[in-house]
């Protein structure tokens, strides 16, 4: 497969799960803002997501004042910020058009219809709209998207490529929305263990469509190390960092099988040894170390990961 080719759908895969994430940021900020835990109110909870997101210099510059308007404007429609929605899908699309022979028409059509129906959300009055719509219409179609590729392409190359990415950015992704909760309880540690914290930590499952299955697996109870133990540690939750890394790692294997020895395996040997670390972690661990340190690490390895990805396979003239 040629390097350009490669590279378009290995971000196609992972604009359309960033895409996933930033709509579920806009629940988390709106879900969390129904109880504000400090007296501030909503400019800490919104400021929270800012900061796990990476982007609160570019809002700041940009837009100044924190309020729900400004943030929705940002995380979902706003252009000129490259984690957004509207640029995300845009992006996935382009990147889907210029490889357009290696998708199936059913995929095509998914990620077109995406694309056109957020234009359309996009020329909508924003007083006609609400966070939780914007949301579904997002998940909806990168679930679409993500159904057509499993259920219609090729398990070739390109299929691992479009996986890889998928599950590169869905590891960031959830460590990131792991750390929103870091960011809203900072001020006000005293809430740890309260009412309040027991919303919050369901906030975050709700917007990882992760409530029922988190039931299902440890009953009733939700408490923090519980709720960071399934999105962190436990395989069988298909949103958790670890299950994230054993799909990285199988696609990175599928990759180097079909290379040999033609390619480096640098991100192949790299991912093996994150997953490694965070199989010799038991939830404990991570709280003795600091939840915050453990996921700023965690991102920081995925973006180590991701580079390697681009020098072992998408940097090629060809």
């Amino acid at each position: 497969m040629l390097s350009r080719t490669a590279a378009n759908l290995f971000w196609m895969g992972r604009h359309l799960e960033r895409a996933d994430t930033a709509a579920r940021l806009l629940d988390v900020g709106q879900r969390i803002t129904l109880l504000p835990n400090t007296a501030s109110g909503y400019q800490n909870e919104w400021n929270s997501l800012l900061q796990a997101s990476g982007s609160a210099d570019l809002f700041a510059q940009k837009y100044g004042e924190i309020s729900q308007e400004n943030i929705e404007e940002f995380i979902f429609f706003d252009r000129e910020n490259p984690s957004s929605v509207m640029s995300c899908i845009e992006k996935a699309r382009e990147a889907g058009r210029i490889v357009r022979t290696a998708l199936t028409s059913q995929v095509w059509d998914a990620l077109n219809m995406a694309y056109q129906d957020l234009r359309q959300l996009e020329r909508t009055p924003r007083d006609k709209l609400d966070t939780a719509s914007l949301t579904d219409v997002t998940t909806s179609h990168t679930s679409t998207v993500r159904g057509a590729i499993n259920a219609t392409q090729l398990r070739n190359d390109g299929w691992h490529f479009m996986n890889l990415g998928y599950g590169l950015e869905r590891a960031d992704a959830t460590a990131r929305l792991l750390d929103v909760k870091y960011y809203v309880l900072l001020p006000r540690i005293e809430f740890v263990g309260s009412g309040l914290d027991t919303y919050q930590w369901q906030v975050i499952l709700r917007a990882l469509s992760a409530h029922r299955s988190y039931h299902w697996a440890y009953g009733g109870d939700i408490t923090a190390g519980r709720v960071a133990d399934f999105l962190i540690l436990n395989g069988e939750s298909p949103r958790s960092l670890i299950t994230a890394l054993y799909e990285a790692v199988w696609n990175l294997e599928g990759i180097a099988k079909r290379y040999g020895d033609t390619v480096p395996t640098n991100a192949r040997d790299k991912a093996r040894e994150v997953l490694g670390r965070l199989q010799a972690h038991d939830i404990d661990m991570i709280f003795d170390e600091g939840l915050h340190e453990f996921l700023t690490w965690f991102i920081g390895e995925i973006g180590t990961i991701s580079t390697l990805v681009h020098e072992d396979y998408l940097l090629g003239g060809s």
